[in-house]
């Protein structure tokens, strides 16, 4: 293969990992009516929104790319909303959501315990809340991906958090190892096991999106892609 041919194989890889990376975010979803094949979450989720009744802590488990961390902002958006829905959606319009959407809220923070592990960055968490719980302030929400990676020590200093929480701090822990968390975190937690998206559920997602988008997919094509995607719904 000549260098020139290389550099175009190279090019369109990358072209067709950003366009993919691109469509990801675009069609992420926005409120709990979004999110595919969890239904047995989201009902819950926003029945609790509806009724104000949230945990201090959650614990969503699964494998990678069904929609923890983006259900996880939903339900950040749901807490905060200037404008919830009476059905306990968020408005998805308001300055709140669109700041929680945009990764920019002050008052929803996500961490990545994968990189994020020790004991002093949940002791930073602990300072935060301390400061929260001294005045009234909107609902802060922490997001904890990878939560299995935490150290032991970090996950002693959350345990400290989460046993007497302030009643405007919530938890949302999301991990693919459960089992690898402190028993006593997740008795703490009210639990969510999401599921791999079934391959129909995501061949019907993607012929909207084609349609969105003005592709023009052979239904062969989109069950092909669904199959491939092995439930992962960014895949």
């Amino acid at each position: 293969m000549r260098s020139s041919d290389m550099m175009s194989v190279a090019e369109y890889t990358i072209r067709n990992h950003m366009e993919h990376r691109a469509l990801y975010r675009k069609y992420r979803p926005q409120v709990f009516g979004e999110v595919i094949g969890q239904e047995h979450v989201t009902r819950t989720l926003v029945r609790e929104a509806r009724e104000r009744r949230v945990a201090h802590a959650y614990l969503f488990a699964g494998p990678r790319g069904p929609g923890k961390t983006s259900t996880a902002r939903i339900l950040a958006k749901a807490i905060n909303c200037e404008d919830p829905r009476h059905d306990g959606e968020p408005c998805d319009r308001c300055a709140t959501c669109q700041a929680i959407a945009a990764g920019s809220s002050l008052d929803v923070q996500e961490l990545d315990a994968a990189s994020h592990n020790s004991v002093e960055n949940i002791r930073e968490i602990r300072v935060q809340v301390t400061m929260v719980a001294a005045g009234p302030s909107a609902h802060r929400v922490f997001i904890l991906d990878e939560a299995h990676m935490l150290s032991t020590a970090a996950c002693n200093a959350l345990l400290k958090t989460l046993e007497e929480p302030p009643p405007n701090v919530h938890f949302i822990l999301a991990t693919t190892e459960p089992y690898k968390l402190l028993d006593t975190i997740r008795s703490r937690s009210q639990r969510f096991d999401f599921h791999p998206v079934a391959a129909e559920t995501l061949t019907r997602h993607l012929r909207w999106v084609s349609g969105q988008e003005g592709y023009e997919v052979g239904e062969g094509g989109l069950e092909a892609i669904a199959r491939l995607a092995g439930g992962r719904v960014r895949e």
